[in-house]
């Protein structure tokens, strides 16, 4: 079995705008070079076929397991109407062949060093999302100078975000020092 790859999570109430930071970090660690798996959990079905195509049909028909493949990518969906939903520790297992790194969105429990994003106008107290969310390695924010020894890197700048993350990978990937 392959060790699993350095995993950071992002994680901040809904609204914070979480998917589109992760998306923008994501972009720019793959032009470096690194094979950065994503991991979303969500706690409502997700649909990632189209109603109508044939994935999507079988599911909907009935099948346990459905895996979609061509040239380009596969992949695979489960309904897990009988089973336990896989543990955070199962997934990372999965995901971990092949990547240099994983980006979680979601699982706020299962000890996953985390990202917090927070906007001043949306999210809740720091204190009660440091204590909720713990362990936090850094903050993302809106908000330049906030109660805290954490690093504060700025929202806006997924840039900063990313050679954040560059710099936490042991050992630092070759490609690293190229993120400028």
């Amino acid at each position: 079995m392959s060790p699993t790859p350095p995993v950071f999570a992002f994680a901040a109430a809904s609204g914070t705008g979480k998917t589109t930071l992760m998306t923008s970090v994501i972009e720019i660690l793959s032009q470096q070079g690194l094979r950065v798996a994503a991991l979303k959990h969500g706690h409502h079905p997700g649909e990632p076929d189209i109603p109508g195509k044939d994935s999507y049909r079988f599911r909907q028909a009935g099948a346990a397991t459905v895996l979609f493949a061509c040239p380009q990518r596969w992949f695979m969906i489960q309904e897990l109407s009988h089973l336990t939903e896989p543990s955070l520790e199962e997934h990372l297992t999965r995901l971990a062949p092949n990547h240099d790194l994983i980006l979680v969105e979601g699982f706020h429990g299962g000890g996953l060093p985390k990202i917090l994003i927070h906007r001043q106008q949306v999210s809740p107290p720091l204190a009660d999302e440091l204590t909720r969310l713990a362990p936090v390695i850094a903050i993302a924010s809106d908000v330049e100078a906030l109660p805290t020894e954490l690093p504060v890197l700025p929202l806006n700048d997924p840039l900063q975000i990313a050679r954040f993350i560059l710099s936490r990978l042991t050992p630092l990937p070759a490609l690293a020092s190229h993120c400028e």
